[in-house]
């Protein structure tokens, strides 16, 4: 037998082994693998070995006296005639990944093939492979649950944040231990006279008339708080009696937190018209679908909650002053033709584009909108919602241009030349992108080539047009 071209020979084996005879050479072989094969050099089983009951019921004694090529899957029979030639050129031996066939479907295995220096005949070793598979589907499993559950967590941290910011109430969390303020929301700064983000860090008492501070100190330490204490008047810092505070306490990392509420106590009755508004904006602010609220250049004042929800913002803070055309609309197409449309007709009604969220995520919607103008004034009002999905069909159908020449020509007048022909050009260049990704099975080097662009210039389109992910095509496996 010829030695293998490995890094780990033995140095003297004619003296530490000697001369083994068949016998002990085929337990040798037996106990060192799951499989273990005779093949002559036609790539004829002639004879096997196998180490458990377990496979013995898979039908390996059947595969005597047949090709190897034959008792393998139709991907791995390339790898069995390379294995198959190496050994017969004794060109080095490398472990391949096998699927053997067996009566009760393809088994994985590792194979190996040596030169057994006799009448060209071939030693193939083989490992099984299905438990290091189903550790591997355990470990995927497990990470996909991890994954599932860190969206999870991540959405309810998302609205959690979303409605602390948002509510009217103050509201300040509070180390139970230190005494310090770990959280504020903006109420609780206006209540206060300061911007919320100063008081991070600050001692709780010192938000307090030193004649209240003992009064806040036992709403800490009130044990008893686990659900909500009952509101106790306070003095603030800067004299005003007119406020009350309750506490409740809550474990967050082995840390013990308290919430504190800060309750206004006057009893001042708004009147009709202030009392109609505020209904109106909280009808509007639990509305299901996104509303917001621009001035003409599209920069946005107020937006419910739905909005910001749609575009993952975690306060209405952090969407006043942006510009709208950060999250909706496909650049240098979509904002421009409803603009041109809003101010040339004063409203929209079902018009279909994409919300981009603050985390790069898009998503189709449809949108209705109005042109307000008051005095010197114009605001634009757009509510939204996620447009209808189409039905999953079993084979889809080649797709048509989304516009007929008689739908084309009623945008005249509406829309101008430029936007409809680079709208129809964008329309027709997806197509053809996607119909190249279909013909190369998601090829997108072929796919390239076969449109005659260069693999960056496909990645970027790719981009443009949301059709997934543009990186390079990875590699084929072994």
């Amino acid at each position: 037998m010829q030695p293998i071209q490995t890094s780990a020979q033995f140095k003297w084996p004619r003296a530490t082994i000697g001369d083994l005879d068949a016998e002990t050479a085929a337990r040798v072989m037996a106990a060192s693998s799951d499989v273990a094969m005779v093949i002559d050099r036609e790539g004829v089983i002639r004879d096997v070995a196998v180490a458990n009951s377990d496979l013995s019921l898979e039908g390996f004694s059947d595969i005597v006296e047949r090709r190897w090529i034959d008792t393998v899957t139709s991907e791995s029979r390339r790898k069995v005639e390379e294995m198959l030639r190496d050994a017969a050129e004794n060109s080095g031996a490398r472990w391949r990944e096998i699927n053997q066939q067996s009566t009760r479907g393809a088994i994985p295995f590792r194979y190996v093939a040596l030169d057994a220096g006799r009448d060209g005949k071939v030693i193939a070793l083989g490992r099984d492979l299905r438990g290091v598979a189903a550790l591997q589907q355990r470990l995927l499993n497990a990470q996909q649950s991890m994954e599932r559950d860190y969206v999870r967590l991540r959405q309810a941290e998302s609205r959690y944040r979303v409605l602390f910011q948002i509510t009217s109430e103050a509201v300040l969390i509070v180390d139970q231990a230190t005494k310090k303020i770990v959280e504020a929301n903006p109420a609780a700064g206006n209540v206060l006279g300061v911007l919320h983000g100063t008081l991070l860090g600050q001692s709780f008492t010192r938000l307090f008339h030193p004649d209240a501070r003992d009064t806040a100190l036992a709403l800490l330490s009130d044990t008893s708080a686990a659900i909500q204490t009952e509101p106790v008047r306070v003095r603030l810092a800067d004299g005003r009696n007119d406020y009350a505070a309750s506490a409740s306490l809550f474990r967050q990392d082995n840390v013990t937190h308290v919430l504190v509420r800060l309750l206004s106590l006057k009893a001042d009755v708004p009147v009709a018209e202030d009392d109609a508004k505020l209904k109106l904006h909280r009808v509007i602010n639990r509305i299901p679908d996104a509303f917001v609220v621009t001035d003409e250049s599209l920069g946005i004042l107020d937006a419910n909650l739905a909005f910001l929800e749609l575009a993952q913002l975690a306060s209405g803070d952090a969407a006043k002053g942006q510009s709208l055309n950060r999250f909706l609309g496909r650049p240098g197409i979509d904002l421009a033709v409803l603009s041109a449309n809003l101010r040339e007709h004063g409203w929209v009604r079902n018009f279909g584009t994409i919300i981009r969220t603050t985390y790069g995520a898009q998503e189709e919607v449809e949108l209705s909108g109005v042109l307000v103008r008051e005095g010197g004034e114009s605001y634009i009002g757009l509510v939204i919602r996620t447009a209808k999905r189409e039905p999953v069909v079993a084979a889809e159908k080649p797709r048509e241009l989304p516009r007929t020449a008689e739908q084309l020509t009623q945008l005249v007048g509406r829309v101008s030349l430029r936007e409809i022909v680079g709208e129809t050009t964008d329309v027709i260049e997806r197509m053809c992108i996607e119909a190249a990704l279909n013909l190369t099975s998601n090829n997108r080097a072929s796919a390239a080539e076969l449109l005659g662009l260069s693999r960056q210039s496909l990645y970027s389109k790719l981009n443009r047009f949301g059709l997934g992910n543009s990186d390079p095509d990875a590699g084929a496996p072994d």
